[in-house]
């Protein structure tokens, strides 16, 4: 069985999301990060960084969001969330870097910036409808997650990022993205600041 650490709201929202995709077993366990949960004693043996998601398997835990769903998308072949050609695999790839790297600490340097580069990735999601084109896949997931918060956060009009807004709609007509978003607005957003 897996055990899924999460904070609702935060970026385990993705591997949230992709246990639902896959009908994946697991059991979610809630750690507030405005209570600072993620710092007592008893998460940090499981995860010294003291971060959220952290997915506990058989094998061992796996921390960070893109080697989540990497990992999950690889034990669930016929989901086809992760192409099975190479050139198709090193696009998720390519996409998933550049969440973490690129896109996920930019807001962190201001709006104005933030905006700059979401320009980038509207830009790079061409005409979609999702992020490798007509195949759905964990870079999706990825980039919903970051755009969800993004958006809700910098009060974009529509307009402004048109291909971005289009997959991010076409994301939370998703099934498995309604209950995230159902089940972690019930459990409570702590998100800090």
């Amino acid at each position: 069985m897996l055990t899924l650490f999460l904070a609702p709201g935060s970026s385990s929202m993705a591997p949230h999301i992709a246990l639902h995709e896959l009908g994946e077993g697991f059991t979610p366990r809630l750690v507030s990060l405005k209570r600072r949960e993620n710092r007592a004693p008893e998460f940090l043996a499981l995860n010294p960084e003291g971060k959220v998601p952290l997915l506990v398997t058989p094998e061992g835990r796996l921390t960070e969001v893109a080697a989540i769903l990497f990992w999950l998308a690889r034990r669930h072949p016929t989901a086809a969330l992760l192409p099975a050609d190479a050139m198709g695999e090193a696009r998720v790839i390519s996409w998933m870097s550049f969440l973490a790297a690129t896109i996920h600490p930019a807001r962190r340097q201001g709006l104005e910036h933030a905006r700059t580069i979401w320009a980038l990735a509207e830009a790079r999601l061409g005409d979609g409808p999702h992020a490798l084109g007509a195949a759905y896949s964990i870079a999706d997931i990825h980039l919903f997650r970051l755009f969800w918060r993004f958006r809700g956060g910098a009060g974009l009009a529509p307009e402004e990022f048109p291909r971005l807004t289009a997959h991010h709609e076409c994301m939370m007509a998703r099934p498995a993205v309604q209950r995230v978003l159902r089940d972690e607005a019930a459990m409570g957003y702590e998100l800090p600041a």
